[in-house]
């Protein structure tokens, strides 16, 4: 399956994003993206040690503390620190990985394939949902 068409069937399917790296800072760009896919519909959950609430919603430490089913486990993080949240995204029984633009780990990301989640990287979420609600490429 083409990346693009990967791309179309997560934003279309996705209910719940867990994202990782979450800010409560409205000026950092997760923030931003967060609260772009709030208001297109999308489920968010927070996941950020240092943070009680953010958006209006709770947050929580890690992807394994969060209490419901999650679609896609986003990770605005170093890549150095992918490898941990992939684990947890394949435990939690996520659909989809999303390194968000900037951040790649190809390792981290086979091990995700291997376990059957898609996986999405170097790619912004908010610019992809814009792109296809736009028509390209729908």
């Amino acid at each position: 399956m083409s990346e693009d068409r990967k791309i179309r069937e997560i934003l279309e399917t996705t209910r719940t994003i867990a994202v990782v790296g979450l800010s409560s800072n409205p000026a950092k760009i997760s923030f931003q993206i967060a609260a772009y896919l709030k208001s297109q519909g999308y489920r968010i959950i927070p996941v950020n040690p240092t943070a009680d609430t953010i958006l209006g919603e709770r947050a929580y430490p890690d992807v394994l503390s969060v209490p419901e089913p999650v679609d896609v486990v986003q990770i605005f993080r170093r890549p150095e620190d992918v490898p941990p949240v992939v684990e947890q995204a394949i435990q939690k029984g996520a659909k989809a990985v999303w390194m968000q633009e900037g951040i790649t780990h190809p390792e981290a990301a086979a091990k995700a394939e291997a376990a059957g989640l898609w996986v999405i990287q170097d790619r912004c979420m908010r610019t992809e949902h814009r792109r296809r609600m736009a028509g390209a490429g729908w």
